[in-house]
């Protein structure tokens, strides 16, 4: 590995993907400078300030605005707003030679050569010999730009091309030309991985490079089949969202949020510059894109594309594009029994084999477009990338799919998967035919916990790279699995370390979860040195099971809810007071009671990307798993005698009567659900259960000792119970809240002043968990706080009755 860091970088472009780069770099600690261009013009604004175009602030304003713009982003492209200091903003007339003391510069200015070769003639004028420089083209020959460079250039000239919203969608694909340094190489693959958080993708210098050749193809590809089919733009999403284990936005909202010119920009690019992809025709615009690029219905960014929002009657309505019309007119449901037979089955993988076998329009769909996707993704091994886990990571890291084209393949099975696309006129590379005549069933196999993908040029099964990095629990569960139910696994990580791992749907905190969660404890205390309580499912855990709770308040099985709670409590306050170390893994929605059984950890090692906070109050209840006797707890632990402790209160009340929830790991240390010095954030999912068994194997060695149970916790009575009631009066009578908020949110005013203690006073946990779980049963038996459940289960969004 290269002896080279990076402690800073200048970013060149301060546009979309520009701001995108510097705030993820920023997020990641590092300084970075971000130039643009010099206005030619002043605003109305700049002439009544009477600035001139030689001021600063008018010659900076570009950059400025662009900062200001992604501060104002939602969703939010920094982990917290303060990270935004970390960027200094310039121009690139009078701060280009600031570049001189950058380890990195980034070139994001708009997708043309000849600009492209301007700013790289600036760069190469003022760079420090040996400073990494990049451009983050998608689609330009990364080989172009290197040309006629100084050969300590070239050495350290590459692509790095990032996907957007750069904070968002992991993909950071590596394209290196001929003369650039296999250390520089190495270093970016590393670098991307462990500082931005990023899959790093080693790419060809090939049109589209990865992921946006396969993934336009995918589009386009729908885009022609759809007529001929008889679907409609709903349907198609409705086929191609979560079902397959893809984002929400699908096809044709993708298109639209992307950019109709942009996807058509890339499409013809292909046709253009791929003149033997065997493919080749679907990159022309059918006629409907034309007409719609025509219209300049290009989606967000012009108001309508395939789909166009209005007010009617006062209320937003989302329309369609009737493509055989071209005219917009209401979503129709959209139903096929094949979807009907898939969601039954939640494993995404047995769920393709459904898709696959459906009798109807659907099923053909899935038959027609996966026999080409296999097709396709096929010939581009060696063309694009020289791996099957190169394709397969680019689409998952890219486009936001769970399984690439060969994992897809895999879990239909290939010699099956053969048979629809000889049916459906597909064939396959011919290195896929010689696999399967070699004896090989499958593209990936796992070995004792290792994962091997089938190289095309040693013929055999070679261990995916990098993985020594991680750990993957799909790879340690058919071996390492120590107890398991249906809704869990305890798997044995190695050097004494256990793992409990969620398996339920959405990760919720159901009995067979509280029951691996106790098992876990009680075996590492037996017999190991600790334990990770982490998963990796799309999110940690959104909470208890709703409609089980629902289910018994309406029966009024008021013994076995009060049974539930209490068993939750208990199993919290296991994790914090056991023998052993138990670290929490957290990422994704970590909601209620997830929220909870992270706020009880020894230690916290939470991805980036974790969304957590005590949510209760939206379904009408409060915290009552050991969340809102943490959060006083945690108050108490700041309280200096002579301080104000009062706001610290009403910060903590807010935070959980307003259900606030951190839409980052480092927005939650403000929120009190992770605390300063203690917990860690790893940007990279992939190496978040890696580096909870490090912390939790460290803490062993250090001698963990088995806290003591506090009797410490200063409460203050009805003096803090007034001011809360007087608040909540007055936020009624200011139409804020309604009634039903208000008598939940005194609810949880008694419990967080300790019930009915006169004055301040010192409590135990076992106090106040009985307070939450007494003001938890009482708001189930009402029927305010059941509608306010019920509507959560059926919209998925709360009531406010």
């Amino acid at each position: 590995m290269m002896k080279k860091r990076i402690r800073n970088a200048a970013v060149i472009g301060s546009g979309i993907m520009g701001t995108g780069i510097a705030a993820q770099l920023a997020n990641a600690g590092f300084d970075v400078l971000l130039l643009d261009i010099v206005p030619r013009e002043l605003t109305e604004a700049e002439k009544a300030k009477g600035l001139t175009l030689q001021d600063k602030e008018v010659r900076n304003r570009i950059a400025s605005e662009n900062l200001q713009k992604a501060l104002k982003a939602k969703p939010a492209l920094f982990y917290h707003k303060k990270f935004a200091e970390r960027i200094t903003v310039g121009n690139t007339e009078d701060d280009m030679p600031r570049i001189k003391d950058y380890d990195w510069i980034i070139e994001v200015v708009p997708e043309r050569l000849d600009i492209k070769k301007s700013v790289f003639d600036q760069v190469e004028k003022y760079r420090s010999p040996g400073s990494f420089v990049s451009s983050n083209t998608s689609g330009i020959p990364i080989r172009l730009m290197a040309a006629n460079r100084s050969e300590d250039f070239r050495k350290h000239f590459l692509g790095t091309h990032f996907f957007n919203p750069v904070r968002y969608l992991r993909l950071l694909e590596i394209i290196p030309t001929k003369d650039t340094l296999p250390e520089v190489v190495d270093f970016f693959m590393e670098f991307g991985d462990k500082y931005l958080g990023k899959t790093t993708v080693l790419a060809k210098d090939t049109p589209a490079f990865i992921a946006n050749r396969i993934g336009v193809y995918g589009i386009m590809d729908i885009f022609h089949l759809m007529k001929p089919l008889g679907l409609t733009v709903e349907e198609v999403d409705k086929l191609t969202g979560p079902v397959m284990g893809r984002p929400k936005s699908a096809t044709f909202r993708t298109a639209d949020i992307v950019g109709l010119d942009t996807l058509a920009h890339v499409a013809t690019g292909l046709y253009e510059n791929a003149p033997g992809d065997e493919k080749r025709e679907l990159f022309k615009l059918p006629g409907f894109v034309q007409e719609m690029l025509q219209r300049k219905w290009l989606g967000d960014k012009t108001g309508q594309g395939f789909y166009k929002k209005i007010k009617k009657d006062g209320k937003k309505e989302i329309l369609v594009l009737d493509l055989d019309t071209m005219d917009y007119r209401p979503k129709k449901k959209v139903s096929f029994p094949t979807l009907e037979a898939a969601k039954q089955e939640d494993d995404l993988r047995r769920r393709f084999k459904i898709l696959v076998k459906g009798k109807d329009k659907a099923g053909e769909f899935y038959r027609k477009t996966l026999s080409g996707l296999f097709s396709y993704a096929s010939h581009r091994i060696p063309e694009i990338a020289d791996a099957v886990y190169q394709i397969d990571d680019a689409m998952r890291a890219g486009f936001g799919w769970e399984l690439g084209p060969f994992e897809i393949w895999d879990a239909i099975g290939v010699e099956k998967a053969l048979e629809i696309m000889g049916a459906e006129g597909e064939k396959p590379a011919p290195w896929v035919t010689e696999m399967i005549d070699k004896g090989h069933k499958s593209f990936y196999k796992i070995d004792k916990g290792t994962k091997y993908y089938y190289d095309i040029t040693e013929k055999d099964y070679l261990p995916v790279p990098g993985q020594d990095k991680y750990i993957f629990l799909d790879n340690l569960r058919p071996t390492n699995t120590v107890w398991s139910n249906d809704d869990a696994a305890i798997i044995d990580l190695g050097d004494g370390i256990l793992n409990v791992e969620f398996r339920s749907k959405m990760n919720t905190l159901g009995s067979g979860v509280i029951e691996a969660i106790n098992r876990g404890i009680e075996l590492a205390e037996a017999k190991y040195d600790g334990l990770v309580i982490g998963n990796q499912g799309p999110q940690f855990s959104v909470g208890a099971n709703l409609m089980l709770v629902l289910m018994l308040a309406l029966e009024q099985e008021w013994d076995e809810l009060e049974l539930a709670v209490r068993t939750f409590q208990q199993t919290v306050m296991r994790v914090r007071y056991s023998d052993i170390p138990v670290v929490v893994a957290p990422h994704g929605m970590t909601f209620g009671g997830g929220c909870e059984l992270t706020m009880h950890a020894d230690k916290v090692v939470a991805a980036a990307e974790t969304y957590i906070g005590l949510v209760e109050f939206g379904v009408g209840l409060i915290p009552a798993g050991g969340g809102t006797k943490e959060t006083v707890l945690r108050i108490s632990d700041q309280y200096v005698k002579g301080d104000v402790e009062v706001n610290r209160y009403q910060e903590g009340f807010l935070n959980i009567g307003m259900a606030k929830v951190a839409t980052s790991a480092h927005e939650a240390f403000d929120l009190g659900y992770l605390v300063k010095g203690r917990d860690v954030v790893v940007l990279n999912k992939d190496r978040q259960i890696a580096v909870a068994k490090r912390h939790a194997r460290q803490m062993a060695d250090d001698g963990y000792t088995r806290p003591l149970k506090r009797k410490d916790i200063r409460v203050l009575g009805q003096e803090i119970l007034g001011m809360f009631q007087v608040g909540t009066d007055s936020m009624v009578a200011g139409n804020y809240i309604s009634d039903y908020d208000r008598h939940i949110a005194n609810k949880l005013a008694h419990v967080m002043a300790g019930g009915e203690l006169s004055g301040p006073s010192y409590v135990t946990e076992d106090y106040l968990l009985d307070l939450e779980r007494e003001a938890f049963l009482s708001l189930l038996g009402e029927r305010k706080t059941l509608e306010r459940i019920k509507h959560m289960l059926d919209t998925g969004k709360p009531l406010r009755n």
